[in-house]
């Protein structure tokens, strides 16, 4: 894919006020997990069950922006697949301190990943510039409202099931159905379901690993530029994900855990950034940082 097509797709998105400029080229958007559960760093930030600790997520929230991210996205909620639902005032617990701790100390753009319309508005309220919802505007028909209240950017993924009702990214690939196809069209109703609501600051994230077998993502992986066809920029996260811990198992062996899939997280990234995407969602922002530089270059060339 040439260079020259790849900034026909990007974008100067509004985030509540503030520019996220794709105009010259990819990004990267660290992760920041204040949960005990999510698949990679669960408890990573948490002194104690559900209580985060605050100054060392914000230290890594600043590690992450020194090593380049543009965007730092917080959960509060893990979306692996089984996890389990959690209150909403549990949820702006784990979220909003380390919002209004970032908004205060950085000029960072945040994101907060909620499908939940009562978190999304603390969150905005305490300085989140971006709403990243699994759900596609899906799972609370709220959320598209609250979003247009605040002006903010919205990142659309799709997937078909709640985490607590999904499957690893192990299920059957029957081919009977096109996942390149039914990935588009959800997506489309999505960007459909924004524009209703006045939202126009919109990206996609065909959702990796959600409620997809291990050949559809990546098949997925392969066709991205073909969701350039949607007129959004695409966010890819493929970050230590389970399809990716089976394409490397050695026969006879056990998957890899996420701690032993960073290399091929990299090579994963480096495809999705050539492929067409212009945000990565990555838990390693330096080595992200390489793959992006890498595509630059190749890009030059062409």
């Amino acid at each position: 894919m040439s260079s020259d097509t790849l900034k026909e797709n990007f974008f100067q998105i509004n985030c509540a006020g503030r520019t996220l400029d794709l105009s010259k080229g990819p990004v990267i958007m660290g992760i920041l997990n204040t949960t005990p559960d999510s698949f990679y760093d669960g408890g990573a930030f948490q002194k104690k069950v559900c209580k985060v600790d605050l100054d060392r997520a914000f230290d890594h929230a600043l590690a992450m922006i020194h090593a380049g991210a543009s965007i730092i996205d917080i959960g509060g909620e893990s979306s692996r697949p089984g996890a389990e639902i959690i209150s909403e005032a549990e949820e702006i617990e784990r979220t909003v301190p380390l919002i209004t701790l970032l908004r205060q100390k950085t000029d960072v753009i945040i994101s907060i990943d909620t499908y939940k319309a009562n978190v999304a508005e603390k969150a905005l309220q305490a300085g989140a510039h971006l709403v990243n919802d699994i759900s596609g505007f899906t799972f609370d028909h709220h959320l598209p409202a609250i979003c247009r209240k605040y002006q903010a950017a919205v990142i659309l993924m799709h997937t078909l099931v709640k985490p607590e009702s999904m499957d690893w990214s192990t299920g059957i690939d029957s081919g009977k159905e096109d996942i390149i196809a039914n990935v588009s069209s959800f997506l489309s109703n999505s960007i459909a379901r924004a524009k209703a609501h006045s939202i126009n600051d919109i990206i996609i994230d065909p959702g990796f690993g959600f409620g997809k077998s291990v050949k559809e993502s990546f098949r997925l992986l392969n066709n991205l530029g073909s969701l350039l066809a949607l007129g959004r920029p695409i966010l890819a996260g493929v970050s230590r994900k389970s399809f990716l811990g089976h394409a490397i198992t050695k026969s006879g062996h056990k998957t890899p855990p996420p701690s032993e899939r960073l290399p091929a997280t990299i090579a994963a990234g480096t495809i999705a950034l050539y492929n067409g995407a212009s945000i990565l969602r990555v838990h390693d922002v330096e080595a992200a940082m390489q793959s992006l530089r890498v595509v630059e270059e190749l890009l030059k060339t062409e």
